[in-house]
């Protein structure tokens, strides 16, 4: 039988797992797609043959869409690997340095066409315009300032001499999790030269394959195209990006970028326009608009008596730099002192890189972004750390998609972490009692699924402080209670961030996108200078009044658990063989109080039962819409058959997929508490529920779930336009309760955790 993927709860709950074994972290990197580098490694060189990755053929698809793939440049492409292109490949000469990211034969022609589609399309549907084509190399140049990060990107243990199968790996953080990306290394050339990413040394090919495995994770070399500078820096380090609008900057802008150097952070800018036609062109004073560049460096030098500050710039194309002052031909560099020139490394050379003064660089540029590192990411000897803590959830149509704040009837549905600040900064110049913090709110894999459809939603967060409450935030809350802080806009970008200061406390973050009913993954990130505790608020799972399930073997204790409601009747037989002497005896002076529900109830069960007093589930079926048609008040279709099967399964005690007289009794009076509830939250009388409602009526029937369990109701019991009717509101209670049940029997132990065998959970599950 072929396999079959084990389906998308199975394969999170694996996944949770793995994670708890550590798996995901830099040092246990995933295996992207399940690859093994040293397994194909050693397979390739036993059979003595180069690798052949059929996971990312070298081909077309590998480029991108079949639009760009009929222009004629590109159907002369030709797949080729190192030794092919030049004598004596290497992978890395002399270390990797920010010199070894230059453009390809067509790489420019290539992503200025490709990135022109994109732009007209992301306005088209509203989205921000992005600097894309050279975020990805502008990272690069960024990451070879920092080798303790660029070897944790690139394992050095790869040659094209020592044990060399035409194979490489590289390794990226992406959503929470660093994964080993496995590639062979048969590389898109035009004319025997790379097409896309490669060093000035044309021997040298480090650069083409960080670039290939990237594409790979993305899908294709065209998914690049969407990228920018932010996502590339957090996919090489896993660290937050801070993101500002240089117009907009603080006045000690320049002193944030020196703390940012002085720190290993890394930073990228670029200057936008909003003309298509002139993204990736030149201005008369030699930057390019709509371009990533990446900031090497900033000092301060002295100039005819007076403090200039210098900003240090990498151009990815690795040729076309800035012609102004401090440039490398700047006339005036004859009056800067020859030690001073040796310190600022001044050369006269077209490799990219240049000076330009601080003032100049403010008014050239429009954005600034800066990847702060993790504490695992810095250096041992660096200063500032931060405490990280990561939350993963999802937005789902109809259970926990609230929208913005601008839709009160359902913003409180959304997911909610709380935050503990615990302890203020250790800053002597700052008086207030203060906590620095960071929140970036990630949207997943929109970028990946691009070609099915799927564009970057427009998200962004609240913040609302709160004290002592441990439950879900209902409406009220929100409509009476102003955030304390918030993402500046909403906006379609992968990632959303921002810094805060606030007092130490205890908050409520709120993510969300900025229309409701809009689905997707995230990753809710939180970076603070001192300690702090960030977990989702619904992180307890019980039920108010745990039952023990009866199993088969256990007939001694059946009569028990179905008088869980009721008082136990002393001296009462409950060792008999036969069902049927579980039937009730009447209680002195209980008759009278039987309503005409419970003589309805008890005929039509005698009517339709027969001389057994059992009923099947077609029966029961008959038996339940029978009494509820009688209730005008409760629109309803009926119960199903389906349900009645659940329900016999809830409450068979002997396996005999029947029900008598008092186990329907039994089934009845909980019918009955569920149906209140519904009818509680029925407020049209319409006969179904809002499914954003279903989390509070789970709640009121003393179940207690989290948002994962809220979402699974939503998409198992809820329609197409969200509303969850009578049947399926009591066939999720019975379920509910029946797989608490079932858990709550075999953990004796109170542990949490049950182990089954294959039969067992088969057996379980099947009959639910």
């Amino acid at each position: 039988m072929p396999s079959m993927l084990p389906g998308f709860f199975c394969e999170r709950v694996i996944r949770e797992r793995d994670r708890r074994g550590g798996e995901g972290t830099a040092t246990q990197p995933l295996r992207f797609e399940g690859q093994d580098f040293v397994t194909l490694q050693q397979r390739c060189l036993a059979q003595k043959c180069l690798f052949e990755d059929h996971v990312f053929p070298a081909g077309v698809q590998a480029l991108g869409s079949p639009e760009l793939s009929q222009k004629t440049e590109v159907k002369a492409i030709a797949w080729k690997r190192p030794k092919e292109i030049c004598e004596n490949p290497r992978f890395i000469i002399g270390g990797a340095n920010r010199t070894d990211i230059c453009q390809g034969e067509l790489g420019q022609v290539w992503r200025q066409d490709s990135e022109h589609h994109l732009n007209c399309a992301l306005r088209r549907s509203g989205a921000a315009c992005r600097e894309g084509t050279a975020g990805f190399s502008a990272a690069i140049a960024c990451l070879t300032l920092h080798e303790h990060l660029l070897f944790r990107v690139i394992p050095h243990d790869q040659s094209f001499i020592e044990n060399y199968a035409g194979i490489f790996h590289f390794q990226f953080w992406r959503y929470g999790d660093w994964v080993d990306v496995v590639i062979d290394d048969c590389l898109p050339t035009y004319n025997d030269q790379l097409v896309f990413t490669k060093s000035n040394h044309r021997n040298e090919f480090w650069s083409a394959l960080l670039e290939k495995a990237y594409a790979k994770l993305h899908g294709s070399y065209e998914a690049l195209k969407g990228g920018n500078t932010t996502e590339a820096m957090e996919d090489f380090t896993g660290g937050v990006t801070e993101f500002f609008e240089i117009k907009d900057a603080p006045r000690d802008m320049y002193k944030i970028m020196k703390k940012a150097i002085e720190r290993g952070s890394l930073m990228g800018c670029s200057i936008d326009t909003i003309v298509p036609v002139q993204y990736e062109t030149r201005m008369a004073c030699g930057l390019v608009r709509g371009h990533a560049y990446s900031v090497t460096g900033l000092e301060e030098t002295m100039f005819k008596d007076e403090k200039v500050k210098l900003v240090r710039l990498r151009n990815p194309w690795g040729q076309v730099e800035w012609t102004g002052s401090w440039s490398d031909g700047w006339k005036d560099w004859s009056f800067v002192d020859k030690d001073e020139k040796a310190r600022l490394q001044h050369e006269v050379a077209e490799e990219g890189e240049f000076w330009m003064s601080y003032d100049d660089f403010v008014y050239h540029f429009t954005k600034l972004e800066i990847c702060n590192l993790t504490a695992d990411a810095l250096e041992s000897d660096q200063l500032q750390t931060w405490t990280v803590s990561v939350n993963e959830g999802r937005w789902v149509r109809g259970c926990s998609a609230g929208g913005c704040r601008n839709f009160p009837d359902t913003f409180w549905t959304n997911p909610q972490y709380r935050l503990k600040l615990l302890e203020e900064d250790d800053d002597p110049e700052d008086s207030e009692v203060i906590c620095s913090f960071l929140v970036a709110l990630m949207q997943k894999n929109r970028r990946k699924d691009r070609k099915l459809g799927a564009n970057l939603f427009t998200i962004g967060f609240a913040i609302y402080e709160m004290h002592g409450n441990k439950q879900h935030l209902q409406k009220d809350f929100f409509l009476y209670n102003a955030s304390k802080a918030r993402s500046k806009t909403y906006i379609n970008m992968r990632e959303v961030s921002e810094r805060f200061r606030l007092p130490p406390s205890e908050y409520v973050i709120v993510p969300s996108t900025y229309e409701p009913h809009q689905e997707g993954e995230f990753i809710l990130r939180v970076f603070s200078e001192k300690r702090n505790l960030s977990e989702d608020v619904e992180n307890t799972i019980s039920v108010d009044r745990p039952v023990p399930i009866i199993f088969v073997s256990d007939r001694a204790n059946s009569n028990k658990e179905l008088r869980v409601d009721e008082e136990a009747e002393e001296g009462k037989d409950k060792t008999g063989p036969d069902k049927q002497e579980k039937a009730p005896q009447p209680r002195p002076g209980n008759t009278d109080q039987e309503t005409e529900e419970q003589q309805h109830f008890q005929n039509i069960f005698k009517q339709i039962a027969g001389d057994d007093m059992e009923v099947c589930a077609d029966e029961l079926k008959n038996i339940l819409n029978s009494v509820l048609n009688k209730h005008k008040d409760l629109k309803t279709q009926g119960f199903t058959l389906e349900s009645c099967r659940s329900m016999i399964a809830l409450m068979d005690t002997d396996g005999s997929g029947r029900l008598n007289l008092q186990e329907f009794h039994h089934l009845w009076k909980k019918i009955k508490a569920w149906q209140k509830i519904f009818k509680h939250y029925d407020t049209d009388q319409s006969g179904t529920i809002n499914s954003y409602e279903m989390r509070n009526a789970v709640n009121d029937a003393g179940f207690h779930l989290n948002s994962q369990l809220y979402d699974i109701i939503t998409m198992r019991y809820a329609d197409k336009y969200m509303n969850i009717d009578f049947d399926s509101f009591i066939s999720c209670f019975v379920r509910l309760e029946g797989m608490f049940r079932a858990f709550n029997a075999f953990d004796k132990d109170g542990s949490g955790i049950i182990k089954l065998n294959v039969l067992e959970w088969l057996q379980l599950t099947m009959y639910a």
